[in-house]
């Protein structure tokens, strides 16, 4: 009988109550399931933003990395988490506590004690009750321990909890490192377009003013109408009008970049001025042209959080149902009590008591099934939540692949337009030199090579920051310094 019983308690041991947890398989979006698609050589690289080849952004998104609050933050809550399941952990062991202590006591003459004396020796009542109500020192040492028989799984459950609310930590912890590392690149990339665009502007606005002068210099010699001088007069001053916004966007980015660093505003202008900015060149990105792979996408720190949330819930239903049924402890206590300091470690002062209690749950108004009934609809909920993150992922993801492959295909043909600009710059260049055109010909050929030039720069820094975004859509990387 007792085998049987000691079998019974170890196959009850072996169960959890409670829904175990299978991590939902979400569906792909019927473009993606392609296997043509599934290639991994399309995909950016773990540290993505090393392919601009920047080393001032590398630096950059290092700094920030080692100086950012938020960043911090999500390390200390991270670190929170893993303590809170160490502490979910002890659980599984015994509890074990020592005690001591020394003090000096008096029975009250006319309290509950005295009624024994009344019942046993009432003719001795007077001297007894004298003589027990006397002060007297009492000296105790020794531990007691405790351990309760996880039956039903209640602590394996928590645990469970616990490593689930980790995992949603870490998750959050990459993706505000994500966030972070996206917002330097995004910034930065605007910020290099602004002062591209700048420095274009300026060298238009000096090519505007080589060329109102010479159209004025005609009109003032009857060789052409007023109309024209009036027009590139006009066409001047809105150039110049172009120069302050350009100069305030740069002021402002380099500000958003020093406060993503925690450094004062203007702590980032020397680092950050590029004088031959307009000479910049952005590195070939690549195309993706032949599709992303949709697993990847499970790498996105809002997905893998949400799963995380989705199995602490379910967890959670074991904790609960766990709470339905009765709780066995073990408990044991051993030590020494002695009137006499001396006494305390002889062996006849020991005491001890060994034994198991039982909890048992009766009648509590309905209170811990609704804790269950709650902990199943926050599953739900936590079901929900996912598939809605999962869904928001898929169009992210596909519109920023869309904006990135469009920005991709106009830059492209925007380079062909700067080379044809400058091959015909060169050549206008060659036929002023031998009088075929006039000076005013090749001005002309010269602003319609800066034209092209400041719509390429302003492509090229869209282009950087949609493949940012890309980056930011498909999870960047998992690889990380935490343990």
């Amino acid at each position: 009988m007792k085998a049987l019983l000691a079998f019974g308690v170890l196959a009850l041991a072996g169960c959890a109550a409670g829904p175990d947890f299978e991590a939902p398989a979400p569906d792909l979006p019927a473009a993606w399931q392609d296997p043509a698609l599934q290639g991994s050589d399309a995909l950016p690289p773990a540290k993505w933003w090393r392919v601009f080849d920047d080393p001032v952004l590398d630096a950059l998104e290092d700094e920030a990395a080692a100086a950012s609050p938020d960043l911090q933050t999500a390390a200390l809550r991270f670190a929170q988490g893993r303590v809170r399941r160490q502490m979910a952990a002890a659980q599984r062991g015994p509890q074990l506590d020592a005690t001591a202590g020394a003090s000096r006591q008096r029975q009250s003459e006319h309290g509950a004690g005295v009624r024994v004396i009344d019942a046993v020796a009432p003719a001795n009542r007077d001297q007894l009750v004298e003589l027990l109500a006397g002060p007297f020192d009492l000296f105790e040492a020794g531990f007691d321990a405790s351990w309760e028989l996880d039956l039903w799984g209640h602590v394996r459950r928590s645990i469970e909890a616990a490593d689930a609310d980790v995992a949603t930590s870490r998750a959050t912890f990459d993706g505000v490192r994500l966030a972070l590392q996206a917002d330097i690149a995004r910034t930065y990339f605007e910020l290099r377009a602004a002062q591209r665009e700048l420095a274009l502007a300026r060298a238009d606005l000096e090519a505007a003013g080589a060329h109102q002068q010479l159209l004025q210099a005609r009109a003032d010699g009857g060789l052409a109408s007023g109309l024209d001088a009036a027009r590139e007069r006009a066409q001047f001053a809105g150039l110049q009008a172009q120069l302050p916004p350009f100069e305030v966007e740069q002021t402002n980015l380099m500000n958003q970049l020093a406060l993503l660093l925690g450094e004062p505003p203007g702590a980032l202008e020397a680092r950050l001025a590029v004088p031959d900015a307009a000479d910049r060149e952005l590195r070939e990105l690549p195309d993706l042209s032949a599709g992303l792979p949709s697993v990847l996408a499970r790498r996105r720190p809002d997905i893998r959080a949400a799963e995380a949330r989705l199995h602490a819930a379910t967890a959670g239903i074991g904790v609960a149902v766990a709470e339905l049924y009765p709780r066995i402890l073990l408990g044991g206590d051993f030590g020494y009590e002695a009137l006499d300091a001396s006494d305390v470690g002889a062996w006849g002062s020991r005491r001890w008591s060994v034994g198991a209690s039982l909890d048992l749950p009766l009648f509590d108004m309905g209170r811990r099934r609704s804790v269950v009934t709650l902990r199943k609809l926050q599953q739900q909920e936590a079901a929900v939540d996912y598939q809605r993150t999962v869904l928001a992922a898929w169009h992210e993801i596909d519109t920023v692949v869309a904006s990135y492959h469009g920005e991709h295909a106009s830059q492209g043909a925007l380079t062909e337009r700067v080379a044809a600009a400058r091959e015909a710059w060169q050549l206008a260049q060659a036929r002023q030199e031998s009088g075929l055109i006039s000076e005013l010909q090749a001005l002309e050929v010269r602003r319609a090579l800066l034209a092209a030039q400041r719509e390429q720069a302003a492509s090229a820094g869209r282009l950087a920051v949609r493949y940012v975004m890309l980056c930011k859509a498909l999870g960047g990387s998992e690889s990380g310094d935490m343990n």
